[in-house]
């Protein structure tokens, strides 16, 4: 991903005589996407909850700019969470689990690059769990087009500007690998998406496991003070009731 959006970035400075659509900021912003990604199950903490705060930040924004919001959700935790609050999606996925393959990302990604290119949308943006490293990640909400900034974030620009000779065209070739570089991105967004949600969810049954083998110490212990106090109390009445015979 890294690497196609450098690629990308390197060619459309290079070819700055041809006009992409995707490239295009739209003067006004009057149509929005937003998709949020989530996990089908629970189970993994606070992974699920911290992605629907972000995307609701964006929801309310997007209402007080007075711009028209396409919600699309990913994943039964997000479905249900906005039907509660009687938010309405214009679509609904549940088949994007942790296998996620792009075929079916290729899919998605070119109805919103149509979308885009006709002005029926003037913004696409993803809010997702990013994938940081195995110890860190991060709920955001990242906006995929226009790609006014093509390279990914972290991507640094090269210093000195990189000479192209295109062939056939720079159109052709931009029109081939700029559409390329944004299904990638999205990509990213759901396998991101599935590895968080795992590592998540094994952080989550690490702390259950660990708090059930304190409670069960806890509750060993407690047993066996019972254990012991109702010994001391038979010896007592046995000592007590010979005693008594003496």
């Amino acid at each position: 991903t890294r690497k196609i959006g450098e690629l990308a970035a390197d060619l459309s400075a290079s070819a700055t005589d041809v006009q992409h659509p995707l490239l295009k900021q739209h003067e006004k912003i009057s149509n929005s996407l937003l998709l949020v990604i989530t996990s089908n199950r629970g189970l993994c903490g606070g992974y699920n909850s911290s992605i629907i705060r972000e995307a609701m930040h964006r929801v309310q924004q997007n209402s007080k700019d007075g711009i028209t919001l396409h919600l699309e959700l990913s994943g039964k935790r997000a479905i249900n969470y906005f039907k509660f609050q009687q938010i309405p999606a214009e679509a609904t996925y549940t088949q994007f689990e942790d296998k996620v393959t792009f075929e079916e990302i290729d899919t998605l990604a070119t109805r919103y690059i149509a979308a885009y290119a006709a002005h029926k949308l003037d913004r696409v943006e993803v809010a997702y769990m990013k994938f940081i490293s195995s110890s860190r990640q991060a709920p955001v909400v990242e906006t995929l087009l226009p790609l006014s900034e093509v390279a990914p974030t972290g991507v640094k620009k090269a210093a000195k500007a990189v000479e192209y000779e295109f062939l056939p065209s720079a159109k052709g070739i931009l029109e081939e690998i700029l559409p390329m570089s944004f299904k990638v991105r999205l990509f990213k967004c759901f396998l991101d998406a599935a590895v968080s949600e795992q590592i998540a969810r094994r952080v989550a049954m690490k702390g259950a496991t660990e708090n059930a083998g304190e409670i069960i110490k806890q509750l060993t212990r407690k047993y066996n003070r019972a254990r012991q106090s109702n010994i001391t109390k038979e010896i007592s009445e046995v000592i007590g009731g010979a005693a008594a015979l003496e």
